[in-house]
């Protein structure tokens, strides 16, 4: 892999990409002198693990560096949580961070931007259209370690979110996805896989959307946290590795619907 400031990136031959963008946890010395939450704390937010499905694209981009500096799923005035509103209520700094820690960090938001257009405009060129897996996970267990899940009615195992995009133009390639995921078998039973229950996509498939219209179609991917202690961390490989192959079942049936619109490889 190509190591960068804040991430790093595999650019493999093939029109799927992968990506993790709030699996990092390290951030920079002058930034976590002043960042009042514990590791612990940080961690509960983060999505841990998610880099570990990353080899289903032939292009895998993982984030180093932590939402808690700079969110790259976030607009970019918002990238950098200021006020506990901005980060579930939690007190993120210690005191507010000067304007240099600041611009640092959005200058890096603006070189990720960067290179993610330099790295999607050379697949479009070769490729024509492709998909990207915006890998994620999120928190069913906000009461606290032992209190009761969130109820599964709002709380899907698997959240699609396609509220960034035409979901029209995708439509064929979304509900094969969809469909062949959620046949895959986990321990026994099918995977819970539904659209834009919780999540509808973030500014990461926003931006996507925005720049690549007709050639690309970012599908946010937001598990929930079953494969995962959230409060503290500890992961359950058997199911991170079961995940994998359940997103990697699923590249068949993208390969074929992508050639159906046009795409070339």
């Amino acid at each position: 892999m190509n190591n960068h400031k804040i991430w790093e990136s595999f650019e493999g031959n093939g029109p799927i990409v992968a990506t993790s963008i709030h699996n990092g946890h390290r951030i920079r010395k002058e930034a976590a002198e002043l960042i009042a939450l514990g590791e612990t704390d940080r961690l509960r937010e983060e999505n841990p693990y998610t880099a570990e499905w990353l080899s289903v694209g032939d292009t895998q981009i993982n984030v180093l560096r932590s939402r808690f500096e700079v969110d790259l799923n976030r607009p970019r005035e918002k990238a950098v949580y200021i006020d506990p509103e901005d980060a579930w209520g939690l007190q993120v700094w210690k005191t507010r961070p000067p304007q240099e820690i600041i611009a640092a960090s959005l200058a890096e938001y603006d070189a990720f931007y960067a290179e993610i257009m330099r790295i999607f405009s050379t697949i479009e060129k070769r490729f024509g259209r492709f998909v990207v897996f915006d890998l994620h996970s999120y928190n069913h267990r906000r009461q606290g370690p032992d209190a009761q899940p969130a109820e599964p009615e709002g709380n899907p195992e698997v959240n699609i979110g396609t509220g960034t995009m035409d979901r029209q133009r995708w439509a064929p390639l979304i509900d094969r996805f969809i469909k062949d995921l959620s046949c895959f078998q986990l321990r026994g039973r099918s995977l819970d896989v539904r659209e834009n229950i919780k999540f509808k996509g973030g500014q990461f498939g926003r931006w996507t959307h925005q720049s690549f219209p007709e050639s690309a179609c970012c599908l946010s991917i937001e598990f929930k946290k079953f494969f995962m202690d959230e409060w503290n961390a500890q992961p359950d490989h058997e199911q991170i590795e079961t995940i994998r192959t359940a997103l990697q079942s699923t590249i068949p049936g993208i390969r074929e619907e992508l050639k159906k619109m046009g795409a070339a490889w």
